[in-house]
């Protein structure tokens, strides 16, 4: 895809980062430095304040949107994806509420799910979309819970998502009908192609069946055997013929959870062609795509077969990739260009939706609430312990708060100069913003980081949960 019609590829994502004490500022809450309070008192009592928030916006959606898909935190109504709703936000936001110790309020979800929730539906669904949100959340539920009714309804809905890759290339369409197991949609972006292999995996170990981890490995070989001699994927392709439609490539939104499962995926079952994937694209990521500009660390994009830089575009999605790098053990990468972001944040309160670094020009100034630049500080607080991530994290905490907080929960942002708001509140805000925030803050993040891999979703699965000489037989690789 043109680099002049990047945002038309973000549509698809829009569904898919001292011492206080509280000042109540209109409908919104700040923080004011005070002297006296140990460090630690100031983080717990901002993961108190997380968790305030989270809960209060919780029962928002509880009362105003239940049954529904997405909370419309201004006029107090709900959204849904399609003719019918899909229960995407509690199946989301369940992991976050179970951390934090809302247990009333995750046996709610559960009770639904395993009672009540039926995916015999006759609509069609984004095959990408619904496979982090809802396969994810759900095989999340069932590690949290061990229900083996979650685990079955899970299952179910794999079941329907599969005709999906039933491509010439077993790259998955873009859309699936969850009741007939019609597939439509022939060219997708390499981020709905290649982002299964996680939740397909997970699984398979859980039910002892490979297919759906060899499906979802089949998607992620087909892609990757079609890398460029520079071993760069382009951004989006065609699931019949393996064409690339164009020849852009790069690390953001598009692309992203693509390179970013091919190192988790090993992470958690230790399966050493993914490990050989992700070594060779980091090495060409580096090579090519890195870009110094004015002393700050950006990943723009170039020509997937020349190498040679076409656009400076950024997106705030891109964010997410200074957590890959610190969990690849490449710090110094990872420290500069979490401090690119940081000043892309603290130059209007909010992060752009696009923005252009060669030029210092906003191109998409739309903030929806994205967790990615929290997850990035999340990660290289737990491998770096420098409070300078804390009080970064603080700071995307007060914005938020000040800009997004409405008198039931958050909101997007229209534009991140003038901060018009938008009446919608994404999944996500529950499933990833609040959650990072909350183990940023919390004295258990990093222990609970150890011992866990998140999904692109901020879907957690315990490392203990699995073993690599059992990943090895249940998944068949």
């Amino acid at each position: 895809m043109a680099a002049n019609n990047f945002p038309v590829c973000l549509e698809r994502f829009f569904r898919k980062k001292s011492n206080f004490i509280l000042l109540l500022i209109g409908i919104g809450i700040g923080f004011s430095q005070v002297a006296g309070q140990p460090l630690k008192n100031q983080n717990q009592f901002l993961a108190d304040q997380v968790r305030a928030e989270m809960q209060r916006s919780w029962h928002a959606y509880a009362e105003y949107a239940w049954g529904h898909d997405e909370l419309c935190p201004i006029s107090k109504g709900f959204h849904d994806w399609y003719s019918i709703p899909l229960f995407i936000t509690p199946i989301d936001a369940y992991g976050t509420l179970k951390i934090m110790g809302f247990e009333k309020e995750a046996g709610r979800i559960e009770r639904y799910v395993a009672d009540s929730l039926s995916f015999d539906r006759d609509i069609f669904v984004k095959t990408f979309e619904v496979n982090i949100r809802i396969l994810g959340g759900l095989l999340e539920m069932y590690d949290l819970s061990h229900d083996a009714k979650i685990l079955n309804r899970a299952e179910d809905f794999a079941r329907r998502v599969l005709p999906a890759f039933k491509s010439k290339t077993g790259i998955p369409s873009y859309y699936v009908n969850l009741k007939t197991g019609e597939a439509k949609g022939d060219t997708v972006n390499v981020a709905e192609g290649g982002s299964y292999i996680l939740e397909m995996g997970v699984l398979s170990y859980f039910t002892n069946n490979p297919v759906y981890y060899q499906t979802a490995k089949k998607a992620e070989r087909a892609i990757y055997s079609r890398r460029s001699p520079l071993d760069l994927v382009s951004q989006t392709i065609d699931i019949q013929t393996g064409q690339w439609v164009d020849s852009v490539s790069h690390i953001g939104a598009c692309i992203d959870s693509y390179y970013e499962y091919l190192s988790k995926t090993w992470l958690l079952f230790g399966d050493p062609e993914l490990k050989g994937m992700w070594d060779t694209s980091i090495v060409a990521i580096q090579k090519y795509i890195a870009d110094d500009k004015s002393g700050m660390l950006w990943y723009g994009t170039v020509n997937s077969q020349t190498g040679k830089k076409v656009s400076s575009k950024i997106t705030l999605w891109d964010a997410y990739f200074p957590a890959l790098l610190a969990l690849s053990g490449d710090m110094t990468r990872a420290e500069k260009l979490l401090q690119s972001w940081n000043w892309l944040w603290n130059k209007n309160g909010l992060e752009p939706m696009v923005y252009d670094y060669g030029k210092d020009e906003i191109i998409e100034p739309r903030y929806y609430l994205n967790p990615e630049i929290i997850e990035s500080t999340y990660y290289l607080h737990h491998f770096s312990n420098d409070s300078i991530y804390l009080r970064e994290g603080e700071k995307y905490f007060q914005d938020i708060m000040k800009y997004c907080r409405t008198d039931i929960a958050f909101c997007q942002v229209e534009n991140v100069v003038t901060k018009k708001r938008s009446d919608a509140l994404p999944s996500f805000f529950f499933a990833e913003t609040m959650k990072y925030f909350y183990l940023l803050f919390s004295d258990k993040g990093n222990t609970f980081f150890d011992e866990h891999i998140f999904s692109t979703e901020a879907h957690p699965f315990s490392r203990n949960d699995f073993s690599f000489a059992e990943a090895k037989m249940r998944l068949g690789f």
